[in-house]
C-alpha cells in the first residue's frame, strides 16, 4: 500500500516543501531502502523510526519498504523527516485512514522512545505551510512557540508518536497552539546592558549616538581597557526598537542555526555577535558542506562586532565587503547557490599599535615604526571605505571612573535616534532597501545633503588643510547629514559638518 505525508526541508533559511511517500509490499525478503539524495542523518532515520514504532508496540512490518522523498533532486538533510516516515510507515499498514493526514505538514525527529525531539528551522516551515494553505503543521512541542507566531495556520505542538496518532484518530482533541505576538515582542525587547553603565567617554557616547541614527559603520582606536567593548555592547539598547517584520526575520535566522532556546518564540532585541579573530571566513559568512548561516547573517538586522580588527586574517576581512555593500551574503558550491540576509551595523576596535600604547600619555610603547605601519596596513582601504565614523577612544580618567556621574540612559538617547531615523524612513520612502542615511549612494548625497555657504567654506578649507581624500568626503557629507537630522536641520550647518570631521580620525593624520 502507498501512503503520501507532506513535509519540509530547510535550504539556507527558507522551506521547501517535500513529499515522502511510503510503499510498503510483501513481495520479495524484507528490506527498507531510502531514495531522493538523503544525507546521512536522513538515512539513520530507518534505524530510529524501526525502534520507535516497535517500542510504542507497533508491529514493525517484515516487508520491502521503499520512502521516497520527492523531489528526488532536492538534497534532504536533518532528522526532521522521522515523524514523517514513521506516520507513512503506519498509514501504509492500512491502521489509519489516509485521508486523515491531508492538509498537514509533519515534522519531527524521533527518541528511541517514541517522544520527539526538536528540529531546526520550524519557523520557516510554518511559513511555508502558510504560503500553501495547509490546515495546520505538527511538530515537536518544544518548536510550537516558535512556529505559532505565524498566523493563519494551526500548530500542533506534539509530545510522542502515540500522541500523534491519537490526534489524527480525532484531530478536535488538541487545541492549536498559539502566541501573543505583541505579549511576546514586550516581554522579549528588554535589553540587560545600558548606556548610563559606561563613565566618562561622551564623545565615544555622542558619536555612537550618530552613528545609531544614521546607521553607520564605526571604528573604535583605542588603548586596552578604554571601554571599547563596553561601548559596543550598548549600541544595540539606542537602536530603533525592531518591527514585527524584522524580529521574524531575525528569528528564522535563529531557528536555522538552531540558536533559539526552548519555548522561545520571538527575538525581538537586535542581536550582537561579537566572534573571535581567529574566525574563519566561512563561519563569518556561512556555507559549509551542510550549508548554515554564517556569523553576518546572525548578526542580522543587529550589530557586528570585531574586536582587535588587525587579528583577523585578512581573507576573513574581505569577505565582508559583498553584505555591507549589498545587505545579504551569496554563497555559492557545487551543489546550490544560498542567498542568506545580512543587513547589520559593523562596529570594529583597535588598539593604535601593537602593544596598545601609541599615543597613550601614561604608558610607554615599546614598537617600533614599522611594526606600527604594518600593524594598521593589516586592515584594507576598500573596508575603510565601508567604515564612515573612526574614533579615537582614550584611557579614561580616575576622576571620572570615581565620578557619580554616568549620562544618559539609553532609553533617552534611543528617543533621538528614532526621531531622527522617521526622517530618514520619509527621506527614503520611494527607495528599496535604503532606510538610513548610512546607506545613501552618490545620488542620494547630491539630492539630500545640501549644505549652506559657512558649511562649504568650511569643508573645502578641511579638505585642502588636512588633505582628506573623497573617500573622506562623501563619508562626512553623509555623517553631518545625520547630524542634521538628530537636530531636525533640513539643510547641513557648518557645525555639522565640524562635528562630522572629528569622526575621521584615520584621515585627519592622528594616527
Amino acid at each position: 500500500m502507498l501512503s503520501k505525508i507532506l513535509s519540509a526541508s530547510i535550504i539556507g533559511i527558507d522551506a521547501h516543501l517535500v513529499e515522502v511517500e511510503v510503499d510498503i509490499t510483501s513481495r520479495g525478503l524484507p528490506h527498507f531502502s531510502m531514495v531522493g539524495l538523503p544525507d546521512t542523518a536522513v538515512k539513520e532515520s530507518k534505524d530510529r523510526v524501526r525502534a520507535a514504532l516497535k517500542n510504542i508496540g507497533f508491529h514493525f512490518p517484515l516487508k520491502q519498504i521503499t520512502v521516497n522523498l520527492a523531489p528526488a533532486d532536492l538534497k534532504k538533510e536533518g532528522s526532521s523527516f522521522d515523524l514523517p516516515i514513521a506516520i507513512g510507515i503506519i498509514m501504509a499498514e492500512g491502521v489509519l485512514e489516509l485521508s486523515v493526514v491531508e492538509g498537514y505538514l509533519f515534522t519531527g525527529e524521533l527518541s528511541l522512545n517514541g517522544s520527539i525531539k526538536p528540529v531546526r528551522g520550524s519557523l520557516s516551515m510554518a511559513i511555508k505551510a502558510r504560503e500553501l494553505g495547509l490546515k495546520g503543521i505538527i511538530l515537536p512541542e518544544e518548536n510550537a512557540p516558535e512556529a505559532a507566531v505565524v498566523k493563519e495556520v494551526s500548530i500542533f505542538g506534539i509530545k510522542s508518536l502515540p500522541d500523534v496518532l491519537t490526534f489524527l484518530q480525532d484531530s478536535k482533541a488538541q487545541r492549536p497552539f498559539e502566541v501573543d505576538v505583541h505579549s511576546a515582542m514586550r516581554e522579549s525587547s528588554v535589553y540587560e546592558d545600558n548606556f548610563i553603565d559606561v563613565k566618562g567617554q561622551e564623545h565615544a557616547k555622542r558619536s555612537f549616538e550618530v552613528a545609531a541614527a544614521g546607521g553607520h559603520n564605526i571604528l573604535m582606536i583605542g588603548p586596552p581597557g578604554s571601554g571599547k567593548t563596553m561601548l559596543a555592547k550598548r549600541l544595540p539598547t539606542i537602536l530603533p526598537g525592531m518591527t514585527f517584520d524584522e524580529a521574524l526575520e531575525t528569528t528564522r535566522i535563529h531557528s536555522v542555526a538552531g540558536l533559539l532556546r526552548n519555548g522561545e518564540s520571538l527575538l525581538a532585541i537586535r542581536p550582537f555577535r561579537c566572534p573571535h579573530h581567529t574566525i574563519s571566513d566561512v563561519a563569518l559568512i556561512g556555507g559549509g558542506q551542510i550549508p548554515k548561516p554564517g556569523e553576518v547573517s546572525l548578526a542580522h538586522n543587529g550589530v557586528l562586532f570585531l574586536d582587535e580588527l588587525p587579528e583577523f586574517k585578512r581573507n576573513v576581512l574581505e569577505v565582508l565587503r559583498q553584505p555591507l555593500e549589498n545587505g545579504d551574503v551569496t554563497v555559492s558550491r557545487a551543489v546550490a547557490s544560498i542567498t542568506y540576509p545580512s543587513s547589520f551595523m559593523l562596529v570594529s576596535a583597535m588598539n593604535p599599535c601593537p602593544c596598545g600604547y601609541f599615543g597613550d600619555n601614561r604608558h610607554q610603547c615599546t614598537c617600533t615604526p614599522g611594526q606600527v605601519h604594518r600593524y594598521r596596513y593589516k586592515v584594507s582601504g576598500p573596508l575603510l571605505d565601508r567604515i564612515d565614523i573612526h574614533i579615537e577612544v582614550p584611557a579614561v580618567p580616575y576622576k571620572e571612573l570615581s565620578n557619580q556621574y554616568s549620562g544618559e540612559q539609553s532609553e533617552d538617547i534611543r528617543k533621538r535616534v528614532v526621531a531622527a531615523r522617521d526622517m530618514q524612513l520619509e527621506r527614503f520612502k520611494n527607495d528599496k532597501k535604503i532606510y538610513a542615511n548610512g546607506q545613501m549612494k552618490t545620488r542620494h548625497i547630491k539630492k539630500y545633503c545640501t549644505l549652506r555657504p559657512d558649511a562649504q567654506t568650511l569643508l573645502d578649507t578641511a579638505m585642502q588643510k588636512l588633505g582628506l581624500s573623497a573617500r573622506a568626503y562623501t563619508r562626512i557629507l553623509k555623517v553631518s547629514r545625520t547630524i542634521a537630522d538628530l537636530e531636525a536641520s533640513e539643510d547641513i550647518a557648518s557645525h555639522h559638518i565640524a562635528e562630522a570631521i572629528q569622526y575621521r580620525t584615520l584621515d585627519r593624520g592622528v594616527y
